[in-house]
């Protein structure tokens, strides 16, 4: 199972919104979601549509990014402002972020009566710390979301936890147009390995870097980033940037030259998923979408691609 990690962003909730009725019925992607907004529309919007297209997905409980950066309490505001949403615990899985606030999180854990929880182990989680060993083992706790860990791969092994590996895949450049010095690398080959290596899935920020950024402004350069299967089987990641990157001036102009060198590819490939086939509508129209909509394309060209090679090794 794929458990792609995402931020509450309007782009990144269109992505999932679209991903769950295109695909839920042949899902193999549970997402993983940060709320980053003290506003939430685009949450309302999102988690109706993923119950109905019968994608389950983890929602964290105590976001510690964007607006929720000052390490306050809110669960309570979460699940209160989302309590209509959230009314079916079977649909969503409760998620809590660990840093030291094991004794913290237990106590959410047993004020909420949760069942089938999430935590994801941060840098600074110590997993030979007595109070996490105890959170951890607790009956209600399903799921850990942890980087490459051996020791507590170990530890968890036989002890019906899915642990699932969290990798940062994605290589940014300081500036786009840096990326016409690197057109593709390598992004990922944790499908490949992941049930051999006794994790019950595997996790990454999709195309996205894993530090939370809010928008910048007008760019110099637009860059689109599509993976995709190789022949051995790994996955990597293709970078279409324009070529006039002066200056600010046609964002429109930018991105149809992006745009250009990722339909080509994708014919070549004969790559037609759901996502790439909306930005060669785009394209093909001389319509310009705007940069959200070409990270939400992004993003659910990810999603696609992972369910894709997940439903056809099962």
């Amino acid at each position: 199972m794929y458990y792609p990690y995402l931020r509450g962003r309007q782009f990144e909730l269109i992505a999932l919104r679209e991903f769950a009725l295109q695909h839920g019925d042949t899902n193999n992607v549970i997402p993983i979601i940060e709320p980053v907004k003290n506003t939430f529309n685009s949450m309302k919007l999102a988690i109706p549509k993923l119950i109905e297209g019968n994608v389950k997905f983890a929602l964290i409980l105590n976001p510690n990014e964007g607006d929720f950066n000052n390490g306050s309490n809110t669960i309570h505001l979460i699940t209160e402002e989302l309590k209509t949403e959230l009314a079916d615990t079977s649909k969503w899985i409760p998620s809590f972020l660990l840093t030291n606030n094991y004794q913290m999180v237990t106590d959410f854990i047993n004020e909420f009566w949760f069942q089938n929880v999430m935590l994801i182990c941060s840098d600074i989680t110590d997993s030979s710390n007595e109070q996490f060993e105890e959170l951890v083992m607790m009956p209600q706790v399903k799921f850990i979301v942890s980087k490459e860990n051996r020791t507590l791969l170990r530890k968890l092994k036989n002890k019906d936890k899915i642990l699932i590996r969290l990798d940062d895949n994605f290589n940014a450049q300081k500036r786009n147009k840096d990326y016409l010095s690197v057109p593709e690398e390598k992004f990922t080959e944790e499908h490949l390995y992941y049930k051999d290596d006794n994790y019950g899935g595997f996790s990454d920020y999709t195309i996205l870097v894993s530090d939370f950024t809010e928008g910048g402004g007008a760019p110099y350069a637009v860059s689109i980033h599509l993976t995709y299967e190789k022949t051995n089987k790994e996955v990597w990641v293709r970078h279409f940037t324009s070529e006039t990157n002066d200056d600010i001036a046609n964002i429109q102009g930018k991105f149809a030259e992006a745009a250009a060198k990722a339909i080509q590819f994708l014919d070549e490939k004969s790559i037609f998923t759901i996502a790439s086939n909306e930005l060669r509508h785009y394209y093909q129209e001389g319509k310009y979408p705007g940069l959200g909509m070409v990270k939400k394309i992004s993003i659910k060209n990810h999603m696609e691609l992972m369910n894709n090679i997940i439903n056809t090794s099962v």
